[in-house]
């Protein structure tokens, strides 16, 4: 165990010091494990921090008091058996540390409860009264693994290895519980967590070159190289997974070659890379090009045993806090329900603002990030390669006003449907993007080589289920929906390649292998023999299903839909067997759509159904217009607020809207658009004290939001609060 040597005076004593006590206070083989309790704030490594007068060790359970915070300054292989965070517990910015624990938890009120999953009934009552146990002036529970003001710098390294420890509960140990308490994950920012590439790399190559900067990449990180060559599954083998043949590839980071700031003007490469050893397959640039990823971050989260034991990770309602530039690596139970990487569990709008930035979620055994029952969060700039079953996850079908940004799946591998899920048709079975509600942002997302599905859109009436749901509304009220009708949010400029089967797939059939079908079959024999899980159901023809600027490439059905009213405005397929594939085209409507090398047919048995049927001409399809009506107000989420040395107030955000947004007002000030329609905003206020901030939008058809974001800034940091430097249901489990 080592502590912080240059942080503070006395750290060479304080360490000498421990070591004896370790070596004194030894526990017994099979002895019930000692209890070591908080009697004031100090460093984990001073014995004067604990009542027992000695540090944590080997076997221990932990209790950091309400009212005290204690800086974890150690590097340490000593496994704690639970630490139970009432107090706050923070991670030095100042030295390199290392945790080894079986359960980590956040919660108010001094208990040791040695549960993986559940909250206390007393947490869990006041989480869903938003919070308002934190009235008497104490501080809410605190995990800080860095903040948002402060983030782990480049040059240390927090890592957080989770144990399984026996006689535990192994279906929810070990795991990262926060109960209602505050939890900031926070690694050093990076400038740029995936790009493309700009030329080919063929066979052999050593160099690549990119489209971006990527400053912070670092010689010896992990980097990812996407496939551009899809694989041609056997007839009627469902269990087949595109990593039994991978296009994909890992290598690390030699070195950083060249910059070139004016790329953008001249067309050349931005950056030049070298890795440590030859590529084994061409990956395409240019485009239609492959994405190269940085996995590593200085903040990492993982299982000590992956092959044993997984942890996972997550928040209850009413918690707060942020996640940005760590890595999750070797989590996700197999098999069972709740057990994720990282997991919004039934937070509803408590979390409102709160974000998952540039995390990497590798190797998991039970998707990326799961959103349940939880609204208004954002996830951006993310990077999530090898899931069994769906990457990024939308889980009961209530979610609605999430922002998903600029983020990479990468192999999301068939699994199994998990043991009681909420959502009896889900077969998951391996979609990059899977949702049952479309009420969401979809913007700037890449999916490629998964098993199934790019992104999938899928809500069905069954026996066990109906799709009719209790669905938050923009005003803050709820209300009956039949979630078939919802429409995006947005859906725009997202991307797939590499596919073996859907690119997109918009309430279509569900999964299927090459031997379930034949080509030949009539296109009234397939819907009826087949069907599709939305039962013709979808959003008005007012207000439809908007795709726009959808690239799919290298794929073999690139886009595939059973529902009604769907507008497609830029349609880019390229290298494809199929383009759009049997669909039923009720309502629909598509633009500036270019088709080229497709191997088989552009359009393929179009299909009418429960409408309006589409009329071939002879110059092709021809569609029913419709006329649009926008009724649905934007949506807007504060993403940071800080106050600067000057002491004016810069608040930022995002904004979306299935039109446009015209403007974003914080208080009586208009804010300024940072990139697209208000995607990303700015404001900065006047230096004088303020009580809190609301942040409205409206639309360019005059929709006013009706319940714009209010933000606390009094007290403890409201959930929403991030830095503005950083880069901008149903119940059970």
């Amino acid at each position: 165990m080592h502590c912080c040597f240059p942080a503070r005076s006395g750290c060479f004593a304080s360490a000498i010091a421990m070591l004896l006590m370790l070596l004194t206070h030894a526990p017994l083989q099979g002895a019930e494990p000692s209890v070591l309790k908080s009697v004031q704030s100090g460093s984990w490594s001073a014995a004067a921090t604990w009542d027992l007068a000695r540090v944590p060790q080997q076997g221990d359970i932990v209790l950091v008091h309400s009212g005290h915070e204690v800086l974890y300054d150690v590097v340490s292989k000593e496994v704690i058996r639970s630490i139970h965070v009432s107090g706050t517990l923070r991670f030095s910015v100042e030295c390199n540390t290392r945790l080894e624990v079986g359960l980590l938890r956040v919660e108010a009120g001094d208990q040791i409860l040695e549960q993986g999953f559940d909250c206390s009934p007393t947490a869990a009552s006041a989480q869903h009264d938003h919070g308002k146990k934190e009235t008497s002036g104490a501080k809410r529970a605190a995990l800080l693994i860095g903040t948002p003001e402060m983030p782990i710098p480049t040059k240390f390294r927090a890592l957080i290895r989770l144990h399984a420890i026996e006689g535990t509960d192994a279906k929810s140990w070990p795991a990262i519980v926060c109960c209602g308490g505050r939890m900031e994950i926070h690694g050093a920012p990076m400038k740029r967590t995936w790009t493309k590439l700009t030329r080919t790399a063929d066979a052999g190559a050593t160099r690549l070159f990119l489209t971006d900067t990527v400053g912070e990449w670092q010689a010896g990180d992990q980097l990812l190289i996407t496939g551009t060559a899809r694989q041609e599954p056997s007839a009627g083998v469902k269990s087949e997974h595109v990593t039994d043949q991978p296009a994909s590839e890992v290598r690390h980071l030699a070195a950083l070659i060249e910059s070139n700031p004016d790329a953008g003007m001249t067309g050349r490469a931005r950056l030049t890379i070298e890795l440590d050893k030859p590529l084994e397959k061409t990956h395409r640039g240019g485009e239609y090009s492959a994405e190269v990823a940085n996995l590593t971050r200085n903040v990492v989260i993982e299982s000590a045993d992956p092959a044993g034991a997984r942890g996972h990770t997550m928040y209850h309602h009413g918690s707060s806090g942020s996640i940005s530039y760590a890595e999750f690596r070797h989590l996700g139970k197999q098999g069972v329900l709740g057990r994720y990487p990282i997991h919004f569990h039934l937070v509803s709008d408590s979390m409102r603002g709160s974000s998952v930035i540039g995390a990497s979620i590798w190797d998991s055994h039970n998707r990326w990030i799961t959103v349940h029952g939880t609204q208004y969060l954002v996830v951006r700039d993310c990077v999530g390669f090898q899931s069994i079953g769906h990457g990024f996850f939308f889980e009961d079908g209530t979610e609605v006003y999430n922002f998903f940004d600029r983020n990479l799946a990468v192999q999301a591998l068939n699994g199994a449907p998990l043991p009681e899920q909420v959502l009896p048709f889900d077969l998951n079975d391996g979609a990059g993007f899977w949702w049952a509600n479309s009420l969401n942002a979809f913007t700037r997302n890449v999916a490629t080589e998964c098993d199934q599905h790019g992104f999938r859109f899928e809500a069905e009436k069954t026996a066990k289920f109906s799709p009719v749901l209790e669905v938050l509304q923009a005003d803050g009220t709820t209300k009956e929906v039949d979630i078939r009708t919802l429409p995006f949010l947005q859906f725009d400029d997202n991307e797939v390649h590499c596919h073996r089967r859907f690119g997109l797939n918009l309430g279509g059939i569900r999964g299927l292998t090459y031997g379930q079908f034949s080509e030949e079959k009539s296109a009234e024999d397939f819907a009826k023999s087949i069907g599709g899980t939305t039962e013709g159901i979808g959003p008005s023809a007012a207000e439809p299903f908007r795709i726009r600027n959808f690239k799919a490439w290298d794929t073999h059905w690139a886009f595939h839909t059973f529902a009604p009213s769907v507008s497609v405005d830029g349609l880019d397929v390229f290298d494809c067997n199929y383009g759009i594939w049997r669909s039923v085209m009720d309502l629909h409507q598509y633009d500036n759509i270019a088709f080229r090398q497709i191997h088989s047919h552009s359009i393929f048995f179009p299909m009418g159904g429960h409408g309006p049927t589409i009329h071939m001409a002879e110059k092709g399809p021809s569609f029913p217009n419709f006329q649009r009506k926008d009724t649905r107000p934007p949506v807007t989420v504060v993403t940071s607020c800080t106050q600067g040395s000057d002491g004016m107030l810069v608040v930022r955000g995002v904004a979306t809207d299935d039109s446009a947004v015209a403007q974003v007002k914080v208080g009586d000030k208009l804010a300024t658009s940072l990139r697209g329609e208000f995607a990303e905003w700015e404001v900065v206020l006047p230096a004088a004290q303020l009580p809190e901030i609301v942040a409205i939008a409206t639309d360019e058809a005059g929709n006013l939001e009706p319940r714009g974001h209010r933000v606390s800034l009094e007290g403890d940091p409201a959930p929403s609060i991030r830095p503005a430097s950083h880069p901008a249901g149903h119940h059970g489990e």
